[in-house]
């Protein structure tokens, strides 16, 4: 993951060694080489994905290629802070590796579960969640509105399971336990928030340079202590990236460039606007095919 961009631009080789520099770690040997156990960690996985993304970023940016508007899902809206100017790269590696490690300790290994919800609207998988919630009494809650065909669902475990069986029986398609090492994006969360808390206000953030789609508000914003309590209150909010997504569409950008491991989001854009092209950048390859794409015609 990375070694690519690392090996063929030196502004890919200073992202990966200030990275090392901040963490006082090799994060670059643990994306090139592993283990994957060790990268499955979500303390390491974090920091490991924010410094690909910033380090294509980067890249992309030597190139020409500048951004209009930006926007993360979840963990990618630091590395979106970064690309703003409105957070520092070193302090965002930083504080991700703790964000891990807080969402991590925030519950007992077992406790929580996630699910995806496939084929049934957002709002009925909500309310199928605020039912089981009521039937359990446990928590369970959306996490993420990601595409208009999918939701994921977030909370203890018995609960989820519940809500899961609620939306199969009002009309899902599919759901699908995810493989996660946390509940992430729900009240079982606010442990890790109160500790991310602390490290964010403690860290300056600047007036971006281009405006920032906040996750949990679906909004632009250019104020920095507003782009700070956004990535606060992210951590037990709504990853409300439909929303988020639309809001980008209506700002009518020219293109629409997934920078980063993986086409995750390119997927997701299929399903909220087939009409658009997701481009991406995550090694060379893609980034030859994405500047092609966005070259000037003759």
């Amino acid at each position: 993951m990375g070694r690519d961009l690392c090996e063929k631009f030196p502004v890919a080789r200073q992202t990966f060694q200030e990275a090392d520099d901040a963490l006082g770690f090799s994060i670059s040997k643990l994306c090139f080489d592993g283990p994957e156990d060790q990268l499955k960690l979500t303390e390491l996985q974090q920091p490991a994905i924010c410094t690909v993304s910033v380090a294509a970023f980067r890249v992309l940016a030597e190139k020409g290629i500048a951004p209009s508007i930006v926007a993360g899902h979840s963990l990618g809206e630091y590395a979106a802070n970064v690309a703003a100017g409105s957070l520092a790269f070193a302090d965002a590696v930083r504080i991700v590796r703790q964000r891990g490690r807080f969402m991590q300790e925030a519950v007992p290994a077992g406790q929580g579960a996630m699910a995806a919800v496939l084929g049934l609207g957002s709002e009925d998988t909500a309310r199928a969640c605020n039912d089981a919630a009521a039937e359990t009494q446990l928590i369970v809650s959306a996490a993420n509105f990601n595409s208009p065909e999918q939701t994921v669902i977030s909370g203890e475990a018995p609960a989820v399971e519940r809500a899961a069986q609620l939306c199969k029986d009002r009309g899902a398609k599919r759901v699908v336990m995810l493989q996660v090492s946390a509940p992430f994006h729900c009240a079982l969360m606010q442990p890790a928030q109160d500790r991310l808390a602390e490290l964010l206000r403690a860290t300056e953030f600047s007036a971006p340079r281009v405006p920032v789609a906040v996750n949990v508000d679906a909004v632009l914003v250019t104020d920095p202590a507003a782009l700070r309590e956004a990535l606060i209150r992210q951590v037990t909010g709504t990853v409300r990236w439909l929303e988020s997504v639309r809001l980008l569409l209506a700002q009518s950008p020219s293109a629409l460039v997934e920078v980063g491991p993986g086409k995750v989001l390119s997927g997701l854009m299929r399903q909220i606007d087939r009409s658009r092209t997701c481009l991406n950048v995550e090694n060379e390859a893609s980034l030859e095919k994405t500047l092609a794409a966005l070259a000037p015609s003759a």
